[in-house]
């Protein structure tokens, strides 16, 4: 987020100095020169975490997401058959809303039910575009969406529904090139809707091949499924799949077939992802609750559904193969839920991910702020003060809310709190070191411009963070929160970067690949 414009008010006396930062780079870490010829320069002093005294209400990395999803029309486009620019013009407002509130993260969903946000060569267009299934917008949408986030420092997650076929049960309803209708073989009639059966390796395998394009074709930053792999209990019907089971079930009881059947899926996508760009990141939002302390002794304090037994939904199992890279439980429930309670369901996850290596965000009901179902909703503290909670345990890397139309209503006025008690400043992307990524060289050349900071732009940044310390000194410790933190400004493409400044100071700028990796800061004081 860039600030005004307003020009200095007295005349720069501009100084560059180095500063390599050991807290973040590691010892030794020495940034590039500048081309600016520096008044000062001092050698790194090592600093350490138990050094630097870092503020929990500005937390240097994490993520803030939002979920914008396309499944009938809930956020994005706001109807069918509007025009490309109109589409457009929405989609944009979805992004400048999230900006403003200093999110860093949108999960776009491209694959609601077996068909396509963009030109896919394995399914059809997406109804929730024209109206119509397999009727061309006119557009090609993906590329769009992807370039309009990152050009607002927005990572990209593509997220996909892995076993939805079609919202009706009739395959003649379907477009003619539809896979569902062109292997009738691998859908489940279900409660007047299609699946695709888990059980069956074809499913898996157009699953995997129709991801495996996507992340091919498209420059997207992560992979996303919901929480949608068997069906939910509904009328309590059978789910049709003992075809299936009798030639693969091997001995296993149905419902650890069908776990294991979700897994394989789980793991070949993960595996597939990363072998095409080991950079994108592969997680997962199941439901909150993975099983209930009642039917196992190591499940949450809860009585609510349980993901495994239900639909078949192993999150803990995905957490320990290392299958995932995130895992995004939504925990939908208030603090003192007696069914589902957000306090006890936190730390239970959280001692779940503890030194795997898997991130963990916590999914976020703002679609029920305001809500008289339950009374805590009807209360603008209550989503503000999970995020406090979660402050307690450091495995919460940040949260994902739901859903994007709910970010621009603005219930209760819950994101202007959160903003002012948790989001105050922007925030780095969480380092996820099993994808890989390098800082990029650090800025060099930088210098004032009337009142604007201007740099080369570094080979392989995505993108710069830039920071401000009142006065004309900034010690080791400076970038190690995000207090100091004004703007992560997207890279542009071009020769040069700029950043107008509004207030005197000492001004540190670094250099960040798309994964978060950062550069030791160039230092600039503007008196």
């Amino acid at each position: 987020m860039r600030n005004g414009h307003r020009p200095l008010l007295a005349a720069a006396t501009f100084a560059v100095v180095t500063t390599g930062v050991a807290y973040f780079f590691g010892p030794g870490a020495v940034p590039a020169d500048s081309e600016t010829k520096p008044a000062a320069t001092r050698a790194a002093r090592p600093a350490t975490a138990e050094a630097c005294q870092v503020s929990a209400k500005y937390p240097k990395r994490q993520l803030r997401g939002v979920w914008i999803a396309t499944v009938r029309n809930i956020d994005w486009p706001s109807k069918t058959g509007l025009d490309p620019a109109r589409q457009q013009a929405e989609y944009v407002r979805i992004l400048d809303n999230a900006v403003r509130r200093n999110f860093n993260a949108v999960f776009v969903q491209v694959r609601p039910a077996s068909d396509a946000i963009y030109r896919s060569p394995y399914e059809p267009w997406s109804q929730w575009l024209t109206g119509t299934a397999g009727e061309d917008p006119g557009w090609e949408p993906l590329p769009f969406l992807i370039a309009e986030a990152h050009k607002r420092g927005l990572e990209f997650h593509a997220w996909f529904n892995p076993y939805r076929a079609a919202d009706k049960d009739d395959l003649t309803k379907l477009p003619a090139g539809h896979p569902a209708r062109q292997h009738p073989e691998w859908v489940v009639k279900h409660e007047g809707k299609l699946y695709y059966n888990p059980g069956l390796p074809e499913v898996r395998a157009h699953t995997v091949k129709v991801i495996t394009d996507v992340v091919q074709r498209y420059d997207v930053d992560g992979v996303h499924f919901d929480d949608y792999f068997y069906p939910y209990p509904g009328k309590e019907t059978k789910f049709a799949d003992e075809g299936a089971f009798t030639k693969y079930g091997k001995g296993k009881s149905l419902a650890g077939w069908r776990r294991d059947n979700v897994d394989k899926l789980v793991a070949q996508v993960g595996k597939a992802v990363h072998a095409t760009k080991p950079y994108v990141k592969f997680g997962i939002s199941p439901f909150g609750i993975w099983r209930n302390k009642s039917d196992d002794p190591s499940g949450s304090d809860t009585k609510g559904l349980s993901a495994y037994d239900a639909i078949y939904s192993d999150a803990r199992a995905w957490i320990k193969a290392g299958s995932v890279d995130y895992i995004m439980p939504q925990l939908y429930w208030p603090r003192g839920f007696a069914a589902a309670d957000y306090a006890k369901l936190v730390p239970w996850w959280a001692n779940e991910v503890k030194g795997t290596g898997v991130h963990l965000y916590i999914g976020q009901a703002l679609y029920r702020v305001g809500n008289k179902d339950v009374a805590a909703w009807t209360k603008a503290g209550e989503l503000p003060a999970h995020l406090t909670l979660n402050r307690k345990y450091p495995e919460v890397q940040g949260d994902v809310y739901f859903s994007a139309a709910q970010v621009g209503k603005n219930p209760l006025g819950v994101l202007d709190k959160i903003v002012q008690d948790h989001y105050p400043r922007p925030a780095l992307l969480p380092l996820m070191k099993e994808r890989g990524g390098a800082a990029p060289a650090a800025p060099a050349g930088l210098r004032n411009s009337g009142g604007t900071l201007v740099w080369k732009a570094s080979p392989g940044a995505r993108s710069y963070a830039v920071y401000r310390v009142a006065g004309a000194k900034a010690d080791d410790c400076a970038t190690a929160d995000a207090r100091n933190l004004l703007a992560v400004v997207p890279a542009t493409g071009a020769a040069e970067q700029s950043y107008t400044t509004t207030s005197q100071g000492t001004y540190l700028v670094s250099a960040l690949d798309r994964l978060g990796n950062e550069s030791p800061p160039v230092t600039a004081t503007l008196p």
